[in-house]
């Protein structure tokens, strides 16, 4: 195909997209009067003709797996109608719209898949990443979602707050969006629907929400600190949103108070990766990527927290065994980071947790004195931070419990590094979530025994 015939082609499958678009938007305005049963079935027949259809056949890979993933959320409402957990007819158009609006366009991904004509195959390319252009393209898909589902929750006069649609078209939208930015095989128009709107689904089953100014002011502060981390190069658009949306709904579901302690962990361990970076990349130790953490560094070792502040908001009769587990939980992760990252320092040879025996710095289980003591004053730190914040009242309860908590959950990420992940059996952000959930367990277990 010459260079003309190319053009031509890309320039008509351009020029069809707006017609999707259009197309896009008549299913949202026809779908409160056709129902989702109805609608299942045009869906279905939209996929089979543009899968089949010559005409677009060549261009709308992506319009199939956009109109693919439609007939799977239609399809799973369809079936749960009947059951106590229905998958609601509204939260499957705000995916589809969050969707819809990105669809043709990355933008929350560092990389592009280039045609590349001459060896008939595609190549992966580093793409600039905006972050104005990147913010604007945000609220866009959180006004789609909240439009989208509000269009079905007028029309079929359902008893949804209006309120509740923004807090969760603002969670889609963020959840949408770090899929997007997530390096996969499966085409985002397949991933970024279904990520969306099943995190959707488990929020509205909360019926939890906050007024909307408080949801946007959670968003731009949590926001602006993932912007600030990238800035720093010590988070990738991954990471980013990945904080954006932990700080959304640690603050809407616990506090301000809450994130920052959960920030400080983030800071201690950025910033600590750093120290005497040089000689531990000399040994083969450094973390990679010159220290920048992605989506799985932040999840692996905040998810347990992440559980317990939505779990502090939606359970609050049982709050201070959260509280302290929480606390306990954030100090394992600090207190893990800061021993690997300083421990593996040391001067002497360390110990294999397992044996005692004399090991090689950075290897999985290796423990040393300085990184013993490293992860008491990592643990220590969230401790003292946690009271002068107001997270806890109690200064004594709260520091000796965060740090046995901390120091014990460190030690169960070295156990299962020596054994568990020397044989495979998990993954090193494996370790990190199992050690953070050991953490919160001791540290609630304490408080318990201690009251």
């Amino acid at each position: 195909m010459n260079r003309a015939a190319r053009s031509l082609k890309r320039g008509d499958s351009y020029s069809r997209i707006p017609v999707m678009h259009i197309l896009y938007l008549l299913l949202i305005l026809i779908a409160p009067f056709a129902g989702v049963n109805l609608l299942f079935l045009l869906s279905i027949i939209l996929f089979l003709g543009i899968r089949f259809s010559g005409n677009f056949i060549s261009y709308s890979r992506d319009v199939t797996s956009l109109a693919f993933s439609l007939v799977l959320m239609l399809f799973v409402s369809v079936i749960s109608g009947g059951y106590s957990y229905t998958y609601p007819f509204y939260i499957v158009l705000a995916a589809f719209a969050i969707a819809a609006v990105g669809n043709h366009k990355t933008s929350f991904s560092e990389t592009d898949t280039a045609p590349d004509y001459n060896l008939r195959r595609s190549r992966i390319k580093k793409r600039s990443f905006s972050i104005f252009w990147s913010s604007a393209f945000l609220a866009l898909r959180i006004a789609a979602a909240f439009f989208a589902a509000s269009w079905i929750v007028y029309w079929q006069d359902l008893p949804v707050s209006y309120n509740l649609i923004f807090f969760i078209a603002v969670i889609g939208a963020v959840t949408g969006s770090l899929f997007e930015s997530i390096p996969s095989k499966i085409d985002k128009n397949i991933s970024v629907p279904l990520g969306a709107g099943m995190t959707m689904w488990i929020f509205e089953e909360f019926r939890y929400w906050v007024p909307p100014e408080k949801m946007l002011v959670a968003l731009l502060f949590s926001f602006l600190l993932g912007v600030l981390a990238y800035r720093a190069k010590i988070a990738d658009v991954s990471a980013l949103l990945s904080a954006a949306l932990l700080g959304v709904l640690i603050i809407v579901f616990s506090g301000l108070s809450w994130f920052l302690l959960l920030l400080t962990f983030f800071i201690l361990g950025g910033g600590f990766t750093r120290y005497k970076y040089t000689y531990k990349e000399s040994i083969g130790i450094a973390q990679a990527k010159d220290g920048i953490r992605s989506y799985e560094n932040v999840f692996s070792n905040s998810t347990a927290a992440l559980a317990l502040a939505v779990a502090y908001g939606v359970f609050p009769e049982y709050g201070l065994p959260i509280v302290y587990a929480y606390m306990g939980t954030v100090a394992t992760a600090t207190g893990d980071t800061l021993a690997s990252e300083i421990g593996t320092t040391a001067k002497g040879r360390p110990r294999m947790i397992t044996t005692l025996k004399l090991s090689e710095p950075g290897v999985d289980g290796a423990v040393s004195l300085l990184g013993e003591l490293a992860a008491i004053f990592g643990s220590a730190v969230i401790g003292i931070l946690a009271y002068l914040l107001g997270v806890s009242d109690n200064f004594i309860l709260t520091v000796l419990i965060t740090t046995a908590g901390g120091f014990f959950g460190t030690n169960v990420d070295s156990l299962l590094g020596a054994t568990l992940q020397k044989r495979g059996v998990l993954s090193n952000s494996g370790v990190n979530f199992a050690a953070t959930f050991t953490g919160a367990g001791v540290s609630a277990v304490l408080y318990l025994i201690l009251t």
